[in-house]
């Protein structure tokens, strides 16, 4: 279909993919425990534009050029690098309201900023697109009649299936959160091991080569 093939193969695939941890599951765990569900919906939906930054890039040969070019990649590692670390001292740090009768919650952002978070801590992730370029062909036909084409049909597909396990998260991780109740010690613990995570992942992004 689409000039692809072994199609099953690619959708078991990318659904094993899509359910190993990483930084896109860890913001919608930390956004979900932090802002409910509406916060988890929101990270989900900027982390799915993201790849399909990504998924456009690998079509149009863009993650080429990155894999290609030395400076190209290290300034989009750096870039990403340094957001990832950012995101995780902001969560670190969060400040948490205080008092008798105030909000369990840290002080949230706008959902607008939560999902520009989840786009941009994707898509300025140089193993992202390489990752996309290096997998995508594996299921692309010879001869198909448009490679661009059998590459965005591959990466809907993917970017579905990550959508739904992104909301899937969210949900289950929200309805944890109430259950608990989320006190303050809770959610202190849970941004400050999230946010840990994240500048971790930002260091070892900056470390990687090409």
């Amino acid at each position: 279909m689409f000039g692809t093939h072994d199609l099953w193969l690619f959708i078991l695939s990318a659904l094993l993919l899509n359910i190993t941890p990483g930084p896109d599951t860890a913001l919608v765990v930390a956004r979900s425990t932090q802002m409910g569900l509406r916060g988890g919906v929101a990270a989900s939906f900027g982390i799915t534009g993201g790849i399909v930054v990504h998924i456009t890039a690998a079509a149009i040969g863009l993650s080429a050029l990155i894999a290609a070019s030395a400076t190209a990649f290290s300034i989009i590692k750096y870039v990403g690098a340094a957001y990832l670390i950012y995101i995780g001292l902001r969560l670190m740090f969060a400040r948490h309201a205080t008092g008798a009768d105030a909000a369990p919650l840290s002080v949230a952002p706008p959902m607008r900023s939560v999902f520009w978070q989840g786009f941009f801590s994707n898509a300025l992730n140089p193993k992202v697109a390489i990752f996309f370029l290096a997998f995508l062909p594996q299921f692309v036909s010879n001869d198909a009649p448009s490679k661009a084409l059998a590459f965005l049909f591959l990466g809907v597909i993917f970017s579905i299936g990550g959508t739904l396990w992104s909301l899937t998260v969210a949900v289950i991780t929200a309805h944890a959160a109430s259950r608990l109740k989320a006190t303050r010690r809770f959610q202190r613990w849970i941004d400050s091991a999230i946010g840990a995570m994240f500048v971790a992942l930002g260091v070892k992004l900056a470390l990687v080569q090409r």
